[in-house]
């Protein structure tokens, strides 16, 4: 055993590239997206009748579920322009180091900007 080794990781203390931040933020959106679902679909259940519809309109409109709407819808586009990146990996455009690097910094700037018009919308 290497007596050397760390034995108790201090994350903040490590530097990570752009590309696994890129990357790790969209594992996390994708996971929060895969936990919001039942409240999307109880949104979309009460929505088709008109009890309902007033009802999801009422509990949307306070301040604390615009926030998570606003997570959600964020997350959501996060999400979709990460995975439009991957698919443009896999059709061999930004393999390279630079092109990574460059992919993961528009992910995150186009995050950025969406997640802001967003909340302009919401709000």
């Amino acid at each position: 055993m290497n007596k050397n080794r760390p034995v108790n990781l201090n994350l903040a203390a490590f530097s990570f590239p752009v590309t696994s931040i890129s990357s790790i933020v969209h594992r996390i959106t994708g996971v929060l997206l895969f936990l919001s679902i039942p409240f999307c679909l109880w949104a979309l259940d009460q929505s088709l009748t008109p009890d309902g519809f007033v009802k999801v309109k009422a509990v949307l409109s306070g301040v604390f579920a615009k926030i998570i709407l606003w997570a959600i819808l964020s997350m959501l586009a996060y999400h979709i322009i990460a995975g439009v990146r991957h698919l443009l990996m896999d059709a061999g455009i930004g393999e390279t180091l630079e092109g990574g690097r460059a992919g993961a910094y528009a992910v995150i700037v186009l995050g950025v900007v969406v997640a802001a018009l967003i909340g302009v919308w919401i709000w």
